[in-house]
């Protein structure tokens, strides 16, 4: 890792339990301004539990996460998108019974700036313009890519300094992986950070600088993600791959 900028958010010692489970056992990583980091590891691994302390929805019951040098304990998940974390959920979890435009407004929910949301739709619709032409259509009867968008979407209308991802590819053609992976690099070159939970480790590392690989709670192994790649043995051995 880079020491040109001081870290956007650093875990240290993380851990969470859920009950008498251990999800995580001690993760410790570091995101400095601008990266577009992938978080990888089999299921069960502790990915999505990251994502969910990092955002405020799970509770550590050990280490620090700390966000622009602050800690982050006690912040509820309100508070964290307030700071600039927004969390595109696994599942995309849309509002189903509402309009897209509705669902991208709830995403500015924190807000009260009405140009500045007005500014960011527009960015949105450039981003995404499926969305622009189904303004009015019900959330639930979009396709699959298209939750997926309206997802991502709404998750820039808190207009995040941090954007973390769960698994934005699951499901998905691999052409409307491309685009959206197309999208999220546009959207990192204007600023904003990235965290990315992928189960399609090809498409993670094709498309991030760098990688943190989690095996049972626990950071297993970290580097540049062209390098990941190239490792048969990291590959196999972490991620059940044999290349």
């Amino acid at each position: 890792m880079s020491n040109a900028a001081a870290p956007l958010l650093r875990l240290h010692g993380l851990e969470v339990n859920y009950g008498a489970v251990r999800a995580l056992r001690g993760v410790s990583l570091s995101i400095e301004p601008g990266a577009m980091i992938a978080l990888l590891g089999s299921n069960g691994s502790g990915k999505s539990t990251t994502l969910k302390a990092i955002s405020g929805m799970v509770k550590p019951v050990a280490g620090v996460i700390e966000y622009e040098g602050q800690s982050t304990a006690g912040k509820s998940p309100n508070s964290m998108v307030q700071l600039g974390v927004a969390h595109v959920p696994e599942g995309r979890r849309i509002f189903k019974d509402l309009a897209v435009l509705e669902n991208l407004r709830m995403g500015a929910y924190t807000r009260n700036d009405t140009d500045g949301i007005a500014q960011d739709l527009d960015m949105v619709f450039d981003l995404f313009p499926r969305l622009k032409e189904r303004t009015k259509q019900l959330g639930g009867s979009l396709s699959g890519g298209e939750q997926q968008m309206l997802a991502i979407g709404r998750g820039l209308m808190a207009r995040p300094k941090l954007l973390l991802l769960d698994e934005p590819s699951l499901g998905l053609a691999p052409k409307i992986v491309s685009d959206i992976f197309a999208v999220l690099h546009r959207i990192n070159m204007e600023g904003t950070t990235m965290l990315i939970v992928e189960q399609n480790v090809h498409v993670a590392l094709k498309n991030t600088s760098e990688a943190y690989v989690l095996q049972v709670g626990k950071v297993a192994c970290s580097g540049a993600s062209a390098e990941l790649r190239k490792d048969d043995q990291i590959m196999e051995t972490y991620m059940g791959i044999c290349t």
